[in-house]
């Protein structure tokens, strides 16, 4: 089976809040995920994160903090994510590749229909909390 490995970010703003965007394209298109992609060779996870949110939301984040790896076998491949507690260093937001996003209170992140990876992700971050 093959492996793919990206790399999510896990980004909180000064009210605690966690920001989900939602799919527009594809297999999985309208679930919810962690922004980030697919890890460029020669890249280190922390630069990987850094390019896939400036193509996918026009800004920059700082990456503060390493939550967890999850694996995660897909239909057709398995999943190697490296998610990363991050925090924006610019305010504006623009939606380049996904049909929606929300800031999600910590009672709110069961409100969406998260990927199953992503699944993994929030179970971890209610350990970090």
């Amino acid at each position: 089976m093959k492996t793919i490995n990206v790399v999510a970010a896990i980004i909180h703003d000064d009210q605690g809040r966690t920001f989900a965007t939602q799919r527009g394209y594809g297999e999985w298109k309208d679930w919810w995920e962690f922004p980030g992609g697919k890890m460029e060779a020669g890249e280190s996870p922390e630069e990987a994160l850094k390019r896939e949110i400036r193509e996918e939301l026009s800004t920059e984040i700082s990456v503060d903090e390493f939550l967890c790896t999850v694996e995660y076998d897909y239909p057709k491949f398995h999943l190697t994510m490296h998610c990363y507690i991050c925090s924006l260093l610019t305010e504006a937001l623009h939606l380049n590749e996904h049909e929606a996003a929300r800031w999600l209170k910590n009672n709110e992140l069961d409100s969406v229909k998260w990927l199953p990876a992503d699944i993994k992700v929030i179970e971890k971050l209610n350990e970090y909390k």
